[in-house]
């Protein structure tokens, strides 16, 4: 278990390159700051107990999570101004602006989606979850970490207690074993 000092000691020295790191990503000074912090909140608030000794590697996997986080809620920000903005200019000056009577569904989004499509997609969800569920334990246990979970070859082998060859072996046969399965059911992906 890491004492207090040791995760302060820890975070002290990691936090320049933290913050380079943070920067280089979404290179706005302000952001990179607020990454760096909610990470160092994070790391301390829910894995502060934990030997000093995987704390950088806890490290590493709640900042990229948080800058991940950043790009996904920017994403979504992004989208919305986007429409806002667009319908607002169609409108009159002067004229009250409800963007819910403005707005029209455009190709590609899920509001357009029918309601076949949407059943379609949920019943192909679903047995695509159903042949990951029919995975043994070990290849089920790597796909999720590698695919779903996003760590890395040597973060999975840590995780699971095996080699990294063992890792990228069970995922080889774990996709493998999806798209045959997949396939026989006459879906491509």
């Amino acid at each position: 278990m890491a004492t207090d000092k040791e995760l302060s000691d820890f975070l002290k020295n990691c936090e320049r390159r933290a913050f380079k790191h943070a920067l280089y990503a979404v290179r706005k000074d302000e952001a990179a700051l607020d990454i760096v912090q909610d990470a160092m909140i994070k790391l301390a608030e829910k894995y502060g107990d934990k030997p000093a000794a995987e704390l950088p590697m806890l490290f590493q996997r709640i900042l990229q999570n948080t800058i991940l986080d950043f790009f996904r809620r920017e994403k979504v920000r992004n989208t919305w101004v986007t429409l806002f903005s667009a319908m607002r200019g169609n409108s009159q000056a002067g004229e009250d602006f409800d963007p819910l009577e403005h707005l029209e569904a455009q190709e590609g989004f899920q509001a357009t989606e029918s309601s076949a499509d949407k059943i379609e997609r949920m019943q192909l969800l679903n047995l695509i979850d159903a042949e990951v569920q029919k995975l043994p334990a070990r290849q089920r246990e790597a796909f999720l970490m590698r695919y779903w979970e996003d760590l890395d070859i040597t973060e999975t082998a840590i995780a699971m207690g095996c080699s990294e060859g063992s890792v990228k072996t069970h995922c080889s046969r774990a996709t493998h074993a999806l798209a045959v399965s997949l396939r026989a059911k006459g879906i491509r992906l």
